[in-house]
């Protein structure tokens, strides 16, 4: 009974808006061939304008007609009208894109955190005559800086949202609460997973030179490269930082990308991670993890942002809040703070992150040759990270005399922690009683830094 009603409530509503988009494109219709009359016509003898216009008083006007005027006027007026109108098909297109990430984040669980408010943002952005983004406001002016308080004044909902973007605030901040969840003791047990972490770094290096050799500005390759870091936030702060509004791609296309290829890392590494490894090598079983203590888990965080802030000072931002998340949660004298970052601070500026990333994703953007290369050269970017990392963890494997499993070296990309049980299941599957998780996630959380340390190489080359 309950499934009946429901189904007679979305008929209702489906029939509404079947009708209201029938007045719309006889609205639009008329219209035009309101413009094709009057453009044939010979207006040689053109009276006045106060002269041509007919006033219609109101007795003349029954009350049919104004009802009648009344919907045409609203349906005309109304986004179901632009929709038929010329280029609205690309809106219609890009509605229907957003419909399928949120499937993929509701029914099968695709990073959903933020590719369900990505692919709403993506909704909102592209229905016609919302005015909640307005990429115009967010134009580079003279002194290189964006008007804020233009965007303030005269922006949407979503141009406000933005501001975190493209002020580069958000990324940083998410930046943080993965500190508070990340235990880099795996990391300090075995230093030697820094090399499997800078490893998985060379596609981001790589695939920058080829979008550079396929003709592309040195800020969209930037962008691209960062791609293959597997790190949204880091993508986002990148393109964020280095794209302009003449660019062919936007931040948008970039996060959309980022995140698609993040929740595939279980569908894309195995396949690499096999053909690169023998049965031997995946069957390696690797020695226990010794202690880390509590000493040490309080000099690393500061340690880490004092020698790459120094090194690599564009990487400041990202990798010094990494580090205070981790130090609030390794000192233990913080809980309320790490609490707050873990939960309430990570999720609202999830929301917030998704929403405005995807409001950037308009037609013009999407659908186009450029996104094309994006999808390309990120999933290359992203495979050649994987297998230079694996390719170094069989270097390490036979330095070591076969006591490194090359498995934990794609983990070195920075998707925590899919890409370290991506590692664990590969091995099981060779042997089920090797347990490799915590191997593993040394490389990822040297991958996380790994990443905002390559993103802070581009954006001082660039």
């Amino acid at each position: 009974m309950k499934n009946f009603k429901l189904s007679r409530f979305l008929g209702m509503i489906l029939s509404v808006c079947m009708a209201f988009c029938f007045v719309s494109v006889t609205v639009s219709a008329e219209d035009r061939a309101a413009v094709d009359i009057a453009s044939t016509e010979d207006l040689e003898e053109e009276a006045p304008a106060e002269e041509a216009v007919a006033v219609m008083t109101d007795e003349d006007q029954s009350f049919g007609d104004v009802f009648v005027g009344a919907i045409k006027g609203l349906a005309r007026d109304s986004g179901f009208a632009q929709l038929f109108k010329e280029g609205g098909w690309k809106n219609i297109v890009m509605l229907l894109i957003s419909f399928v990430f949120l499937y993929l984040a509701i029914a099968k669980g695709f990073e959903p955190l933020l590719l369900l408010p990505i692919s709403f943002g993506m909704l909102l952005t592209n229905l016609p005559l919302s005015g909640l983004y307005n990429p115009d406001l967010f134009i580079i002016n003279e002194e290189g800086h964006i008007d804020v308080l233009n965007v303030l004044t005269n922006g949407g909902l979503l141009d406000l949202l933005y501001l975190g973007v493209k002020l580069q605030v958000y990324p940083p901040l998410i930046f943080l609460g993965i500190g508070t969840m990340t235990d880099f003791s795996p990391l300090i047990a075995n230093p030697k997973s820094f090399l499997l972490g800078a490893a998985a770094q060379a596609g981001i290096f790589i695939t920058f030179i080829g979008a550079a050799v396929l003709g592309m500005s040195a800020t969209e390759a930037g962008s691209i490269a960062i791609i293959g870091g597997a790190d949204g936030p880091t993508a986002i702060y990148v393109s964020s930082k280095l794209l302009k509004p003449t660019d062919t791609i936007d931040t948008g296309t970039i996060a959309l990308a980022a995140y698609t290829y993040m929740a595939l890392v279980p569908i894309i590494q195995p396949p690499i991670m096999k053909l690169l490894t023998t049965k031997k090598e995946r069957g390696v079983v690797m020695g226990q993890l010794r202690d880390v203590s509590k000493t040490e888990k309080i000099i690393f965080p500061i340690a880490v942002t004092i020698v790459i802030s120094l090194l690599v000072p564009s990487a400041a931002p990202l990798v010094g809040m990494l580090m205070l998340g981790n130090l609030l949660k390794e000192s233990g004298v913080c809980n309320r703070l790490v609490d707050t970052a873990q939960n309430a601070l990570m999720n609202i500026v999830t929301i917030f992150l998704g929403v405005s990333v995807g409001a950037t994703t308009q037609a013009d953007k999407i659908l186009n040759l450029s996104f094309a290369k994006v999808i390309i050269l990120g999933v290359i970017a992203f495979s050649i990270g994987t297998a230079a990392g694996v390719l170094f963890g069989k270097l390490m494997y036979v330095i070591t005399k076969g006591k490194v499993n090359p498995l934990i070296g794609s983990a070195g990309v920075s998707a925590v922690p899919m890409a370290a049980r991506v590692s664990q299941k590969v091995g099981a599957q060779e042997n089920p009683t090797n347990f490799l998780l915590m191997h593993a996630m040394g490389p990822n959380v040297a991958g996380v830094i790994g990443s905002a340390v390559a993103a802070g190489v581009l954006l001082s080359i660039i």
